[in-house]
């Protein structure tokens, strides 16, 4: 991970904060915390699961890239 430049994001209080007020997509408190903390630090999910399309972060400017 480190020599290709990838670094960990730890979970903060903006992220649960994020993760309590998206929408009831799916029970898997996992996939809502990569969608919390993508948007939180407007990153970008790349997924091949489309269930993450049904969060709506295209209309906040940060759509996920399904592959």
């Amino acid at each position: 991970m480190v020599r290709n430049g990838f670094r960990p994001l730890p979970i903060g209080l903006r992220h649960g904060l994020m993760a309590d007020r998206l929408p009831n997509v799916h029970r898997d408190p996992f996939d809502r915390m990569l969608v919390a903390q993508a948007n939180v630090e407007e990153l970008r999910l790349v997924s091949h699961d489309r269930v993450f399309e049904r969060y709506g972060l295209a209309a906040e400017g940060v759509p996920p890239i399904i592959v």
